[in-house]
């Protein structure tokens, strides 16, 4: 699901660490057609993602060489335009988001044609047929000039180091390690501890793998871009369907933890009536304007480390089981039954599904060749985050650890009301900012096929000729629909933990592992060495086993698993 924005500006100089970037006005072109920072980076013969990853085996050679005369042999289309050449529209289906026309439309449009398209529709937003979308900050972008000589635009990164640490810890943690004391219950401690460990290590590698695959060709932003470089357009809408199965099932599981919650502390309501009150709040916040929503967000990071910190909080102040830590729990080293171990795989999974993001992120950097940094900082700290929470949660509840530790914690007297409040606002309040920012990439994906998209042009005329008044009941209905649709599946599949197994198996072993492997042996495999290609065929062979087995798994009652 391509991000796209509403126009660009252009950029005439690198800044440094802390300086702001200047806004020059849309269309100003400076004199200068090359990147300082590049230049430099480019005369010390290497790209900015070089160092992200530790590659001893391989000759310090230039990544541009290679890889640019195979993109050049075997797509001669990757290349021929700039992202800008045509129109500055990203949404316009006359340019791609990574520098080029998508599919085959090179070969059957001439260039007069497609200019003349891109002008057609930037007259359409002209004469009021679209309305710009406000919401989006104007891209930052400036030319540079490739080995080549040929000169293209490219989005300027403006995040620092440190933003981007945030960035990226904000896309990691989540209600995911809610379900981690539950996970290790399943896996006992040696097999939890360990693949724990090698799961964050390998997502570590495969983030570090994204930003080489991503120099390939500077124009390259997203996930999907990559997708489509790599295998082509299906491969794109596979991406895409994928990310939306993704994002779908991270709002369901978001409003079975609001309404098991509730319903854990305030009487008289049952779980099916909160997750129908959760959707009703849904409702009017699925259309506030998406610069308000991304404020939210920190929010919603401050209310999982307060969950974290009251569960430790409690587990100290109670001196005796259950729920303490002062005196634990049993726990088992290894799994007490067997046939829940491939769930374990899924729930340990899912805490690092951020890989869809990360492009944009790496993009997003002011220095990139600092990305490496950036993400062994990450991965470091949301892993012992992660562990410290997994570790309490299974010493204070042992076998009686449920789908959420929370729910645990609110169903056990002998801790502090003011705590367990404590915990039930945190938990309420993270779906209800979370839900509407990973709903949004859904209903601008629906709107865009469906011609609705302000920035995009249908791919049928069925919507031509429609009113500006008919065309908002449209995405009133398509705003609604998601919300119903979220909620009935949360009624339908009310157990956590099983969305948080699916959410693991299907989509971040595919994600975060095996997609971007692909993608590296696709676009290096004529470049790297026998011992880094049977590392990358290993890692894709167990994690495509362990996605399908743990898939099958979570599909079986508990109580059968259980028995195993």
């Amino acid at each position: 699901i391509t991000p796209v924005r509403t126009s660009f500006r252009y950029s005439d100089e690198d800044q440094g660490e802390e300086g702001e970037y200047p806004r020059a006005d849309p269309g100003s072109i400076s004199g200068e057609q090359r990147s300082l920072l590049r230049a430099a980076l480019e005369n010390d013969g290497r790209r900015p993602s070089d160092n992200v990853i530790d590659e001893q085996d391989e000759p310090e050679t230039p990544i541009a060489g290679p890889v640019e005369r195979r993109l050049g042999d075997g797509r001669s289309t990757y290349r021929s335009d700039s992202i800008f050449t045509i129109e500055p529209q990203l949404a316009s289906p006359f340019g791609g988001s990574y520098g080029t026309t998508y599919s085959s439309l090179a070969t059957r449009i001439n260039e007069s044609s497609m200019r003349h398209a891109g002008r057609l529709f930037r007259q359409q937003q002209v004469e009021g047929i679209t309305v710009p979308d406000k919401e989006r900050e104007p891209l930052l972008v400036k030319q540079v000039e490739e080995p080549d000589g040929k000169i293209i635009s490219v989005v300027v990164g403006q995040s620092t180091l440190p933003q981007t640490v945030f960035n990226s810890v904000n896309v990691l943690i989540g209600v995911g390690l809610l379900a981690l004391p539950l996970a290790f219950r399943y896996s006992g401690w040696l097999i939890g501890l360990m693949f724990f460990f090698c799961s964050a290590w390998t997502t570590s590698y495969t983030a570090k793998i994204l930003a080489k695959c991503l120099d390939v060709d500077n124009s390259l932003i997203t996930f999907a871009d990559l997708a489509y470089v790599s295998f082509g357009s299906k491969a794109r809408i596979a991406t895409s369907i994928l990310f939306s199965l993704e994002l779908i099932a991270t709002c369901v599981a978001l409003v079975v933890l609001f309404a098991d919650s509730l319903d854990a502390l305030i009487e008289g309501w049952g779980v099916v009536e909160w997750k129908i009150i959760c959707g009703v709040i849904l409702v009017p916040l699925g259309f506030l304007p998406l610069r308000l929503l991304s404020f939210t967000s920190i929010l919603g990071i401050l209310c999982c480390f307060g969950i974290v910190l009251a569960v430790f909080v409690d587990g100290l102040i109670k001196p005796q089981q259950p729920g303490s830590l002062r005196e634990p729990a049993t726990t088992y080293l290894f799994p007490k039954h067997w046939g829940t171990l491939p769930l374990a795989f899924g729930l340990l999974m899912s805490p690092w599904g951020g890989h869809s993001v990360f492009p944009n992120i790496y993009r997003d950097m002011r220095h990139p060749y600092k990305y490496r940094k950036a993400v062994n900082i990450t991965y470091v700290f949301t892993y012992l985050l992660d562990l410290s929470m997994a570790v309490a949660g299974l010493l204070m509840f042992g076998d009686g650890v449920r789908d959420e530790v929370t729910s645990n914690i609110l169903l056990t007297d002998g801790y502090p009301q003011v705590v367990s409040v404590f915990i039930v606002v945190c938990v309420a309040i993270i779906p209800l900012t979370k839900i509407p920012l990973n709903a949004r990439p859904i209903v601008s994906t629906i709107e865009i096929f469906s011609g609705l998209d302000t920035r995009a042009v249908a791919a049928s005329g069925g919507l031509l000729g429609v009113s500006g008044f008919n065309r908002g009941l449209l995405k009133l209905t398509i705003r609604i629909t998601i919300t119903i649709v979220i909620v009935l599946i949360a009624i339908a599949i009310p157990s956590f933990d099983r969305i948080m197994a699916l959410l693991g198996s299907v989509c971040c072993f595919t994600i975060c592992i095996i997609l971007p492997l692909l993608f590296h042996l696709k676009l290096f495999g004529s470049e790297l060495t026998k011992r880094q290609k049977m590392i990358d065929w290993t890692l894709i062979v167990v994690s495509s086993v362990l996605a399908i087995v743990s898939t099958a798994f979570a599909c079986f009652p508990k109580d059968v698993l259980e028995a195993a």
